[in-house]
């Protein structure tokens, strides 16, 4: 049995199961890196067989290869095609973004190469043969390779262990070749009657010198090059069109029609090739005694950031590199996960960010030529602005140009106008609770947190969540704004920053603590309830947030009016105070986010049931603040645009929010996410909220803020100028750096209208020197 396996302390006889190029190549490294070492390779298909065309290896993976195995990297080298620029062709028009650096070959020569090279290194190659079951394999050798692919049998076999999850995704794709070279790496749109497809297309070979271009198709594919072709469209404009009804022949001629001006009327050609839905794996676990997954087996990124063979090529790597280090087995298998899973999982979030932008490119297609390449280009969030412009920086200025960018100005500090309030920069200190009010009261602290904010160059500094009542409040020491002497303390953060921060505004947020409330300060236990002083709590429905929260009572049509009072109460006084700008709080299972989640909402009167009866309080309460908030001052509100859990709020019902909220009068949405339940299981990572913000935007047409993640000015810049967001807020880098707008400006040598630095601070606009950085350096190394 799997369970009484014992696991060796070196891998001496080593089994590897798949003959792809992950499989192949670790097999060649564990034999070279110890010859003695009898190393099997099991692969059910022959020499020649292969799926795809050609395959896309990144600098850094070639640099992996040169170090371990020069005899590889040489016959590579030997084989590559390279080129840098990217063509993005839609609505009539073909944008080029040069300085990229890509190298191709073909899957069947990289695979050529790797046999060769086992042979050469006496790696035992068995062709046309099925692997023996993994038990039988665990027992008879030292270590298993399990290779085998998106569909492992190794995997599934284990799968109690490794705890795979798969997710099938929403567009159908195929892999086709052209037997010609494009000169770069092309996407095309096709905007058809069925709906958008889309043509990812490379090089991979490259015309033999004496091949004379002709615009006649045919030749030999070393002759006059070729080109891997991947058409892609989600999966109703496939059967809209009818691919699911045609056979592998008819859909090719399909697609090179459609693809015609691309291909420059050549036809396209199939191997084995059939439309199919990616597949994201993911697994928990990586290895089980002395077996371990490697590539797609382990791990699958979308083919729109080109990575699965790079990244079971760097599996190779990593495990052989560790099998060298490490003193046994288990030693080693332990050190391979824990380094390459951070790494797959960041590459994985940039692939399921590309993956989401092609599935959701519909919404795209309005924007101008240039700014839809950017944009294309910085899907991933792997491209940035800044290293756009490193790369081609006459692009990146053209599209800045169109935009509206002065000269020097980086999108960041160009003004955004809601309502009648001009912000002079796109930078959003966001909201914190900072838990430190007495009685509601904000005091000093309040004071100089916010002021040193605005001193700092944001465009927009918001308070945190100002409750509007007493039993609003999530904790003791939360602010608000139900008494004279609250907003008497508001209006003196105000005045500060209007007058010591000229040109920077100021926002409140108004909200209720719901369910949520009665707690202890963040830093005493984080939505842990009060041991003494509670007050009781109110919500949709009787819900506790956590088992040992409160259970709230349902509030009923009296005490809903009693609230919406509250809220408009409170929202008089902000404009009292002078506030630019009020946001209204729906987000993050509050008592107004409450209603919106069906998981927190279980009413069966007129305010639960259908998404339209769960809007409706939220929807009076922002009328309310609306009518007594000033014409001329801007509203927004913030909403949690998933609940990260199964049967909460989801895409597709947080665009129809954000669009309720906007038909209401609201100036922006503010796009957050979550903390609506305890058991949420978020997708972290940078930025990992803002392609909610960036659907609301092009669904609705509305101004969005996006915040989650957000920590640099090049993050900030690219999202601005891709058009996912007009506003980018920023809480932690605000904590770490009161000053961070300022410092943004100051890195990227900008001075101008939209980062002014206070005539007492204009002495350190330039970053203090450290030390000497000039020394000379030593010109020999001596060995000892």
């Amino acid at each position: 049995m799997a369970g009484a396996v014992t696991v060796p302390d070196s891998a001496q006889r080593v089994a590897v199961v798949g003959g792809g190029p992950g499989g192949l190549y670790a097999a060649a490294l564990l034999k070279r890196l110890d010859p003695a070492r009898s190393v099997t390779v099991w692969e059910r298909n022959a020499p020649d067989d292969t799926f795809g065309f050609g395959v896309v290896l990144s600098d850094e993976t070639l640099g992996g290869i040169e170090h371990a195995d020069p005899v590889v990297y040489a016959a590579l080298q030997r084989h590559f095609v390279r080129w840098d620029d990217i063509d993005i062709v839609h609505a009539g028009t073909r944008q080029t973004s040069g300085g990229h650096g890509f190298a191709a070959l073909g899957r069947k020569r990289l695979l050529q190469i790797l046999h060769e090279r086992c042979r050469e290194l006496g790696v035992d190659l068995r062709f046309r043969s099925e692997a023996p079951d993994v038990d039988r394999l665990a027992a008879e050798h030292d270590l298993v390779v399990a290779a085998d692919g998106v569909h492992s049998t190794t995997r599934d076999t284990y799968s109690h262990v490794f705890r795979p999850h798969v997710a099938t995704h929403r567009c159908r794709y195929i892999w086709l070749a052209a037997d010609f070279a494009f000169d770069a790496f092309r996407f095309e749109i096709a905007g058809t009657e069925h709906g958008v497809m889309q043509l990812h297309g490379y090089p991979y070979s490259r015309p033999s010198p004496d091949h004379h271009p002709s615009t006649k198709p045919s030749g030999p594919q070393h002759r006059c090059g070729a080109s891997t072709v991947i058409v892609e469209m989600r999966e109703e404009v496939w059967r809209a069109a009818g691919f699911d009804e045609l056979d592998e022949q008819e859909s090719v001629a399909r697609c090179a029609k459609i693809f015609a001006d691309a291909l420059g009327g050549r036809p396209l050609k199939a191997n084995k090739s059939a439309w199919t839905t990616f597949r994201t794996v993911v697994n928990e676990h990586w290895s089980h005694g002395n077996v371990v997954l490697l590539g797609d087996a382990a791990h699958t990124a979308h083919f729109s950031i080109g990575s699965g063979t790079k990244l079971a090529v760097e599996d190779a790597l990593a495990l052989a590199a560790c099998l060298t280090e490490q003193p046994d087995v288990a030693s080693a298998l332990a050190a391979y996960e824990a380094e390459r899973k951070p790494v797959v999982a960041s590459t994985q979030r940039a692939a399921r960010a590309s993956l989401e932008w092609f599935e959701n490119i519909g919404l795209y297609l309005d924007q101008p030529p240039r700014q839809f390449a950017f944009n294309l280009l910085t899907r991933s969030r792997r491209v940035t602005h800044d290293n756009l412009r490193l790369r081609d920086a006459s692009f990146t200025e053209a599209v800045e140009r169109d935009f509206g960018c002065p000269p020097g100005t980086p999108p960041m500090f160009t003004p955004f106008r809601l309502r009648g309030l001009t912000l002079r920069n796109r930078v959003v200190v966001s909201p914190m609770d900072m838990y430190s009010a007495t009685d509601g009261v904000p005091g000093d602290f309040h004071l100089v947190h916010l002021g040193a904010r605005a001193l700092g160059g944001a465009g927009l500094v918001m308070t945190e969540m100002v409750c509007v009542s007493p039993e609003g409040r999530i904790t003791p020491g939360c602010a608000g704004l139900y008494t004279g002497q609250q907003a008497e303390a508001w209006k003196r953060v105000v005045r500060f920053v209007h007058t010591q921060a000229p040109g920077t505004a100021i926002g409140v947020q108004l909200g209720h603590s719901g369910r949520k409330g009665s707690t202890k300060l963040m830093w005493e236990g984080i939505d842990e309830p009060l041991e003494e002083g509670n007050w009781p709590l109110a919500a949709a429905s009787p819900i506790p947030y956590r088992p040992d929260s409160q259970t709230p009572r349902e509030l009923t049509r009296s005490q809903l009016t009693d609230i919406r009072e509250q809220f408009t109460s409170a929202a008089w006084r902000a404009a009292r105070a002078g506030f630019d700008l009020l946001e209204l709080h729906c987000a993050h299972g509050y008592l107004l986010s409450g209603f919106l989640s069906p998981l927190t909402n279980h009413r069966t009167d007129a305010y639960g049931g259908s998404l339209e009866r769960r809007l409706r309080f939220p929807l009076e309460v922002f009328d309310a603040v609306r009518a007594v908030w000033p014409a001329e001052r801007p509203m927004t509100v913030r909403i949690s645009a998933t609940d990260w859990a199964e049967g909460g709020t989801s895409a597709e019902d947080a665009v129809d929010i954000a669009r309720a909220f906007a038909e209401h009068g609201a100036d922006a949405i503010d796009v957050s996410t979550g903390q609506v339940v305890a058991d949420e299981r978020p997708e972290f990572g940078r930025s990992y909220q803002t392609p909610y913000a960036d659907r609301i935007r092009h669904a609705t047409g509305r101004p969005v803020i996006a915040v989650g993640a957000i920590s640099s000015w090049d993050d900030v810049n690219s999202l601005i100028l891709a058009g996912r967001t007009d506003l980018c807020a920023l809480a932690r880098p605000h904590l770490y750096d009161p000053h961070w707008t300022l410092h943004a400006a100051a890195e990227q040598g900008y001075d101008g209208p939209g980062a002014v630095w206070p005539a007492p601070y204009r002495a350190g606009s330039r970053r203090p020197q450290t030390g000497r950085t000039d020394a000379p350096k030593p010109r020999l190394t001596l060995g000892s």
